[in-house]
């Protein structure tokens, strides 16, 4: 599993994050627990395999959002109370 973390331009607002949520869901109909953040400027998700983000990049550009980066790195998923 992978985790993307995309910075983002623009956003102001809780719309702004569900806007870019929505994006993202249409964009990459992989990608699970998407999470976006006007204070942080970003956004993230979890996806099963590596993936190149320019489907991403161009979604968020034609949004009005600008998308400034993105990275991809491994993720492991937490266990539950850090037992297992």
């Amino acid at each position: 599993m992978y985790k993307v973390t995309i910075k983002i331009d623009g956003m102001a607002c809780n719309m702004c994050e569900t806007h870019i949520a929505d994006t993202i869901r249409k964009a990459c109909s992989e990608a699970k627990d998407i999470k976006a953040s006007y204070a942080k400027k970003e956004a993230s998700f979890i996806i099963d395999k590596e993936m190149d983000l320019t489907k991403i990049k161009e979604a968020i550009d034609k949004t009005g959002y600008r998308y400034v980066n993105g990275r991809i790195e491994p993720y492991e998923k937490k266990k539950l109370f850090g037992l297992f």
